[in-house]
């Protein structure tokens, strides 16, 4: 055992030293922070404001559709053809072009512009002049407008899901969320095993063809070896997760102090609901009123979900699904020696993880299925399909069951590998087959 720590620690301390590893440890968290201050910030910028012309041969919209801080409206009494010709000698950035024949289903309405307009300013015309439009062809056929108004808001319910659990009680629930947190933890599990087994397939195959591994065997034995290569990297894993956690964490609570102190949520969403409705403030604000917050919903929805559990079984599916592949991919890294010669022995191995991936988006459709339930309790796949499972609840007994299974199949793995590094680590210059590895399984010594 001592002998493993030896060389768990050279493992560690070797990896954490490196340059990449610094790297990654500080640009992770940095990207990741920036993935969620960014956008708020940037919602809070001011675009520049936009001059648009309105030439409207239908005479329903002059001096009707509202000025907003990014967008200014002018009605000059010219012809489309004029306000075209002068056009490129004007301060105008486009002409909004609407034709006499609109409410016949005549020609399009039109948005002609010198440089590419905003996003925010393309949607908010469009919506505006689609809500006129609908207010304007109601009125025409003598349909009271009040009623209609109060008809939508009346319409307008919001579904709430809850759970019913067996006591009795009810838990309210927001599949999004947890589709959101499901699909993360499956993606953050499959990136993790695949990254840091990879490491150590190279690193067992960097000892073998610098011939360093024959020195290192002659103090331990091969099983030791492998074990202290995977456990070390594990922890290596372990570190720079943790690292990830605490530092994206520290930024954005630096970031809320600091660069989004002044900023206010509610306002940006009632920019974002101005450009999505258009001319229709006041009914946006009336609509407003009846509704809660999405942001503290959607917050208040977070708090609900048990994070303690599922950061716990997010640790314990990420280290023994990575002990269960890292295995198999140093018996690969010690039966073969380069880089080329992997690829017939690492795509069975893979298949698994990456099917688990692909039928992870039809699991989170309905986690209740027997298809979810499979594939969460199968040790080569439980690691990504069931953290897609567990923000929607899952059984005590089926999570116990899945963990033990997974104990187990790391157990298993562990000796098959074994038994193919401790031939392969010490042989040099030979094609391996399918065949030779079957056979080295049952050598004994």
């Amino acid at each position: 055992m001592n002998k493993i720590s030896l060389i768990i620690k050279r493992e560690y301390l070797t990896r954490v030293k490196k340059k990449s590893f610094i790297i990654m440890t500080i640009l992770g968290p940095v990207l990741m922070a920036g993935l969620m201050i960014v956008p708020i910030w940037m919602a809070t910028k001011k675009t520049e404001k936009q001059e648009i012309q309105v030439i409207d041969e239908s005479y329903l919209f002059k001096d009707l559709i509202p000025q907003k801080e990014f967008i200014d409206f002018d009605y000059p009494d010219m012809s489309f053809e004029k306000a075209q010709e002068g056009f490129y000698d004007s301060g105008y950035d486009a002409i909004l072009f609407i034709p006499d024949n609109i409410l016949e289903g005549g020609k399009a309405i039109k948005l002609f512009y010198k440089k590419q307009l905003g996003i925010a300013t393309e949607e908010y015309v469009g919506s505006t002049i689609s809500k006129m439009m609908y207010n304007v062809i109601l009125a025409k056929n003598k349909v009271d407008l009040n009623i209609i108004k109060d008809a939508e808001v009346n319409s307008r319910f919001t579904v709430i899901t809850e759970k019913l659990e067996e006591t009795g009680k009810s838990k309210k629930t927001n599949t999004g969320l947890f589709m959101a947190i499901g699909i993360g933890g499956g993606v953050l599990i499959y990136m993790f095993i695949f990254l840091y087994s990879v490491q150590v397939m190279r690193g067992v195959m960097e000892e073998k063809t610098s011939r360093i591994v024959e020195v290192i065997l002659s103090s331990v034995k091969p099983f030791q070896l492998m074990m202290g290569k995977i456990l070390g990297v594990a922890l290596v894993g372990l570190t720079q997760f943790l690292l990830w956690v605490i530092l994206t964490m520290t930024l954005y609570s630096v970031a809320t102090v600091t660069i989004l102190k002044n900023i206010d949520i509610k306002q940006i969403q009632q920019k974002e609901q101005i450009i999505k409705v258009g001319a229709d403030l006041k009914y946006s604000e009336m609509k407003k009123m009846d509704r809660p917050n999405v942001v503290t919903e959607v917050w208040n929805d977070f708090k609900s979900v048990d994070m303690v559990t599922i950061f716990l079984c997010f640790l314990f599916y990420f280290l023994a699904g990575y002990l269960l592949y890292s295995a198999l991919f140093a018996a690969v890294g010690s039966a073969v020696d380069n880089e080329a010669d992997t690829q017939q022995f690492m795509l069975p191995i893979t298949i698994p993880l990456i099917f688990s991936f692909i039928i992870a988006q039809n699991v989170i459709q309905d986690p209740e299925s027997s298809m979810a339930f499979w594939f969460s309790i199968i040790p080569l796949t439980s690691p990504v399909i069931m953290m897609v499972r567990l923000p929607f609840g899952v059984p005590g007994w089926e999570l116990a069951l899945s963990m033990g299974l997974l104990v187990l199949g790391f157990v298993f793995t562990t000796w098959l590998a074994a038994r193919i590094y401790r031939t392969g680590i010490l042989m040099y210059g030979k094609k391996v087959t399918w065949k030779e590895l079957g056979k080295w399984l049952f050598y004994k010594g």
